[in-house]
């Protein structure tokens, strides 16, 4: 049996940085419509362009650099749109950074698992800690040549990471390809142009502390009154003093929109940014600060009224309430979403299902959510999962990333605390040893509802295993605390509590019951009954 790999210790996850609420633009005039697209259309077209001038600089971009590039959008715009722009532009080159580091470490993931397979012989048998070789002198080849194509392709990618090169597409990438299947799209070319341009656009404006309702470039009066301030080239079309276009529409935020306006009142920094959805031809407005990160509980206290286990699966969340000691307590629950779908009916599923999580946690009185650190970025390729293609589809459908984000945001709001443990063998073990024991007659336990067991009492610091005391003598303990446990070798040590056969009533008295004539089956001193597995030796009396 190979080593057990070391686990990470359970922490309270830190709540949210930043807060962003969203609300509708109403009742816009066809003035207003054609404003915005003038407006975003022209700020994308200098967007594009600075993007371009930062991807080109590349590593030896600096602070005088990115001076220069403001200084040249500022008259074609303003000083803020302009210092809005390139900011932006920094934190895409930035982003796509992040991304071509993960891409290199996919791909060196890859090599090595193609690496040691090709290495072992045909037909050899794999363990759990490593693959064997390949099934067949074919399957060797082809994997041979994939390895040669990865190998060019981490060379390239590593070549370009040095050089500072990085490969972004404004409108996203999803979108730029669906132009050469617009059928599978389902889209027609005046409405993939449409779309393509609108996620062309720059309408986002950064807030200032200090400033006249915490922006200046995008403002929203406490009353819900927008107005925009227009770039140079398109100041004939101000409505308003100043070069600012005054929106007919008012807007109200329904979500954390006391928060809001306390910001706003007191000239907070705010930043907004307007958006068209074409799919449903409606304008959103989205506001967005920074927040305090909220100081986190102590582990203990936030265990102390019990826990909460969730177990995350392709379909819905498994939970069970855990009490102080590690108990689990009534019946399990289990939260179902659907990942199938566009992108906004996902991110719906898996907040509704938090949201149900949250509130039956907040109904049992618990302080705490213990869900595991997932993190499926380096076991999910294609080869080191081979031919379960279904698998990888399945592992790679969910949301982790997203669901830790939402808990943490949303549980910061209850007041609940997330602790994060480490998930490894949280399945195995909650099925090894909690599944059967929690099954009853009315209650069918699944191994989803066993790990998220297993997962609340790594979070209180228990061993998963369930560990087994020997019965006492008599009810009275005469014969003091017996603290000696089996040894790690002695096979079922960890199992359930053996059935001792007799009478188990005081009103069946010794040798009164249906084997009294068995001695092997009763509590006598020297006989087999008293040497099982789980029991301890007799004690000599002499020496």
């Amino acid at each position: 049996m190979g080593e057990l790999r070391s686990r990470a210790v359970p922490f309270v996850a830190s709540g949210p940085s930043g807060v962003a609420i969203r609300t509708r633009l109403k009742y816009l005039t066809p003035d207003d419509e054609k404003v915005l697209w003038l407006v975003g259309a022209h700020l994308g077209s200098l967007a594009s362009r600075d993007l371009k001038a930062r991807c080109r600089d590349g590593l030896e971009h600096s602070a005088e650099a990115w001076a220069v590039r403001k200084r040249g959008l500022t008259p074609v715009s303003s000083s803020r749109w302009a210092g809005a722009i390139t900011k932006a532009s920094h934190d895409q080159w930035a982003l796509a950074r992040r991304g071509q580091l993960a891409h290199i470490q996919n791909l060196e993931a890859g090599v090595r698992t193609l690496t040691h397979r090709l290495s072992q012989p045909v037909g050899q048998k794999g363990t759990k800690q490593a693959p064997g070789g390949y099934r067949s002198r074919r399957e060797w080849h082809a994997k041979a040549r994939r390895l040669r194509v990865l190998q060019d392709r981490l060379a390239a990618a590593r070549a370009g990471r040095e050089a500072g090169v990085v490969h972004v597409v404004r409108g996203g990438k999803r979108l730029a390809r669906a132009r050469h299947h617009l059928d599978q799209a389902g889209l027609t070319e005046g409405e993939w142009r449409r779309a393509w341009e609108a996620e062309r656009w720059f309408l986002a404006a950064d807030g200032e502390s200090g400033k006249r309702y915490g922006n200046e470039t995008i403002r929203v009066s406490p009353d819900g009154e927008v107005s925009i301030k227009l770039p140079a080239p398109l100041t004939h079309l101000a409505n308003a003093p100043h070069g600012r276009y005054v929106l007919t529409c008012r807007v109200a935020f329904a979500h954390r929109g006391g928060e809001w306006a306390d910001r706003v009142a007191a000239s907070r920094a705010i930043a907004y940014r307007i958006h068209l959805d074409t799919g449903r031809d409606r304008w959103y407005l989205t506001a967005s600060w920074q927040i305090p990160p909220t100081p986190t509980l102590p582990l203990e206290a936030a265990l102390a009224h019990g826990v909460i286990g969730v177990d995350m699966n392709a379909d819905h969340l498994a939970a069970w309430r855990l009490d102080a000691h590690g108990n689990p307590v009534g019946a399990p629950r289990r939260f179902f979403y659907d990942l199938t779908g566009t992108a906004e009916h996902r991110d719906a599923q898996v907040r509704h299902a938090l949201t149900r999580l949250l509130h039956w946690a907040r109904t049992c009185g618990v302080k705490a959510i213990a869900v595991e650190d997932l993190d499926f970025a380096a076991e999910k390729t294609r080869e080191k999962h081979g031919r379960r293609k279904r698998f990888r589809q399945l592992i790679s459908g969910m949301p982790t990333g997203k669901l830790r984000a939402r808990l943490a945001s949303m549980a910061d709001q209850t007041g609940i605390a997330v602790i994060a443990v480490d998930p490894a063998y949280t399945s195995r073990w909650g099925a090894q040893h909690w599944q059967k024991p929690l099954t009853t007659t009315t209650r069918k336990t699944t191994r989803h509802d066993a790990a998220a067991v297993a997962v609340g009492r790594r979070a209180q610091g228990h061993p998963i295993r369930r560990r087994t005391a020997p019965p006492p003598a008599h009810r009275r303990d005469e014969q003091g605390h017996r603290t000696v446990q089996a040894g790690l070798g002695v096979p079922g040590r960890e199992g359930t509590r053996p059935r001792i056969p007799g009478p188990r009533t005081r009103s069946v008295r010794a040798g009164r019951g249906a084997n009294a004539g068995n001695q092997n089956a009763q509590h006598r001193s020297g006989r087999s009954a008293e040497h099982g597995s789980w029991q301890q030796d007799s004690l000599p009396l002499c020496l």
